[in-house]
């Protein structure tokens, strides 16, 4: 063998070791710390999603709510990147994964001249996609008592729930969501490994039959079905946390008692790790029906103009703190606190 030859060989053989090293080493590192390998079913990364509710859009009166709605959105845009409050651990904020809207998009659901132009508004400020309105972020809402009745009870000739179906479609073309109910109106989707679900209204199939008022505007459209067909068929028995929101919640007259029980029953077997819901004020409570051992967590969302929620889901815990304007009027200068702070552990199933 010439020298070029015998210095080849020896190359060759002096990488060849290099490699089984590097092999030998990687091998001792994954024995040695396992627990840097997330589990199955675990958040590879935390989640981070802001909530919001009962924007009421207007267009002819009070005009101010559009401009301190309009605050606030942009309060959300700027606000990834500063920090958690230092009693729920500090750290920044992450950029959110989108914005939950809780019905009350607009003010008046059917009246002439209005709505369809109070929905514009909505549609200018919210947007879709994060791409096509002043908001930054994906968004996914639902409608509320103040949207207007099902698709074809309207009188003046426009319908904010058929709006909404026409958005779930592009939301799941955009592959944004994953699950649409037979009528196009409620929804599901998954972030990571947290399963969310959209009921619109209230979680029912029908108006109860001891409340009297306001048909066909307060008719929830099956929502309570396509919540247990939902959690059945794409969370099933693996435990993965589960979200479920709605205009209104377990305070409201017009969603009967009887039917608040019917919906924790459906939501029993699950891994629900909060209830968020706007319509009545804002704050955070405990609930569940007599007789019952785990309450629900529940999240009243509260007013855009006033703030909004921020929450962030990881694998071991959910935190979550309200932005609130010090001074809900105010239009300039505005000072933004925290309050309604919370922090859960969440586990691998209920």
């Amino acid at each position: 063998m010439n020298s070029s030859g015998l210095r080849d060989f020896f190359e060759g053989a002096f990488m060849n070791r290099n490699i089984v090293i590097v092999i030998f080493l990687q091998a001792l590192t994954l024995l040695a710390f396992p627990l840097l390998i997330p589990a199955a079913g675990e958040l590879n990364e935390g989640v981070t999603f802001f909530v919001t509710s009962d924007s009421h859009f207007e267009l002819i009166q009070n005009l101010d709510r559009n401009d301190r709605n309009k605050a606030t959105l942009e309060r959300m845009n700027g606000l990834p990147g500063t920090f958690w409050p230092d009693k729920l651990g500090g750290g920044k904020i992450a950029n959110p994964k989108g914005v939950l809207v809780l019905g009350d998009l607009i003010d008046d659901g059917d009246r002439r001249n209005e709505t369809a132009g109070q929905w514009r508004n909505f549609e200018k400020h919210f947007g879709l996609d994060g791409k096509d309105g002043l908001l930054k972020y994906p968004v996914f809402e639902g409608w509320g008592n103040h949207d207007g009745p099902p698709i074809g009870k309207e009188k003046f000739g426009f319908s904010v729930q058929a709006q909404i179906k026409a958005r779930n479609l592009m939301r799941k073309n955009a592959g944004r969501i994953s699950n649409i109910a037979d009528n196009g109106l409620h929804y599901s989707w998954d972030w990571n490994d947290v399963h969310f679900i959209q009921s619109n209204l209230y979680p029912a199939d029908k108006q109860h039959v001891k409340v009297r008022y306001s048909l066909p505007w307060h008719d929830p459209q099956g929502a309570l079905s396509f919540i247990k067909e939902d959690l059945k068929k794409n969370v099933g028995n693996n435990g993965k946390p589960v979200v479920i929101m709605s205009h209104c919640g377990v305070d409201t007259d017009w969603w009967n008692p009887e039917d608040w029980a019917d919906f924790y029953n459906v939501l029993k077997p699950y891994n629900v790790i909060g209830f968020f819901y706007g319509h009545s004020g804002t704050g955070l409570k405990k609930w569940k029906p007599d007789g019952e051992e785990k309450p629900l967590d529940c999240i009243n969302t509260g007013q855009t103009e006033k703030g909004f929620f921020v929450v962030e889901i990881s694998s071991k815990k959910m935190r979550l703190a309200y932005q609130i304007k010090k001074d809900p009027k105010a239009l300039e200068n505005i000072e933004w606190d925290w309050k309604f702070l919370m922090e859960k552990a969440i586990g691998s199933g209920r």
